[in-house]
């Protein structure tokens, strides 16, 4: 096995292979003596995930619903909910091997399921499920048109 120190292994590789990150804990929080609800800048966030930063802000662009906050000089700032977003972001594309696309869908998917689950209106469960299979059918359709269109 590479050692962790070895400058040849990816930080990505490196937590895939089960080592520690820097400034991420086993249990995924931050061993920066900071508190749990602080506010995260793009270093800090990009060295807990193991990710470098223009992976981060390529995600923003990608990922309307990661939105971190801005300060002056465009600073970002992310916060714990943001944080959680980018860890479910990181296991789908990284971890399951998701497309980006894929894990913008996945993302969006059980929020709509959500919705109707707390609707009392069956009738409303049911069209939220119809949407969602669409949108995946959609989905599966504009794959199969680009590979027919390579071929």
């Amino acid at each position: 096995m590479n050692d962790p120190a070895d400058p040849g292994t990816s930080p990505r590789k490196r937590v895939a292979q089960g080592r520690q990150v820097p400034g991420a804990a086993p249990d995924g929080t931050f061993r920066d003596g900071k508190h749990v609800d602080a506010l995260r800048t793009i270093g800090e966030v990009a060295q807990a995930l193991g990710l470098r930063q223009h992976v981060l802000r390529y995600w923003e662009e990608q990922f309307p619903m990661l939105r971190p906050l801005t300060r002056a000089g465009g600073r970002r700032y992310y916060r714990p909910e943001d944080i959680a977003l980018l860890r479910r972001i990181n296991g789908l594309v990284h971890g399951q091997g998701y497309t980006i696309r894929g894990a913008r869908l996945a993302l969006m998917a059980p929020a709509a399921v959500d919705l109707a689950v707390d609707s009392d209106e069956p009738e409303m469960a049911i069209v939220t499920a119809m949407a969602v299979l669409r949108a995946h059918l959609s989905a599966i359709q504009a794959r199969l048109a680009a590979a027919l269109a390579d071929t």
